[in-house]
């Protein structure tokens, strides 16, 4: 099992929590041995948390346009502590998260041409990215 997992974690990252479910359901419940094999894996850098998140973080914010907020939401889902998280957020999120914030906007606004309700269709579609109120508000006024 422990070489499964070693083949499976060089080929992707996967996060402790991911690795610990997988290796339970191929070992149908035995704590005790699938405790061992994440410790093994985590001593020899297979699995790493913070590894994990940062990759996370960046695919999510450059590929998919997620905000912060969502993001966190997903990792703290995963059990990602939150040092660990709000580290990986802050390497990532810089000048292009907002660059990317705008041309969401912007390719929503166009889709939404015409309609009355365009402001909060734009504020609910930027709140629903992930990013707070105060990062979305400025950017909706800017395009309106």
């Amino acid at each position: 099992m422990l070489e499964k997992m070693e083949r499976l974690c060089s080929k992707a990252e996967y996060c402790s929590s991911d690795i610990r479910r997988k290796v339970l359901k191929a070992l149908e419940g035995d704590e005790a041995a699938a405790s061992r094999i994440l410790k093994t894996l985590c001593k020899e850098c297979f699995v790493d948390d913070a590894r994990y998140a940062g990759a996370f973080v960046r695919e999510k914010s450059a590929l998919t346009g997620w905000g912060p907020l969502k993001i966190k939401m997903a990792l703290r889902a995963k059990g990602i502590d939150g040092p660990v998280v709000d580290e990986a957020l802050g390497e990532a999120f810089s000048e292009a998260a907002e660059d990317k914030l705008e041309r969401l906007l912007q390719a929503k606004c166009r889709s939404l041409q015409g309609d009355p309700s365009i402001k909060l269709k734009l504020l609910r579609y930027g709140l629903g990215r992930g990013y707070t109120y105060e990062q979305v508000a400025p950017v909706v006024e800017g395009l309106l």
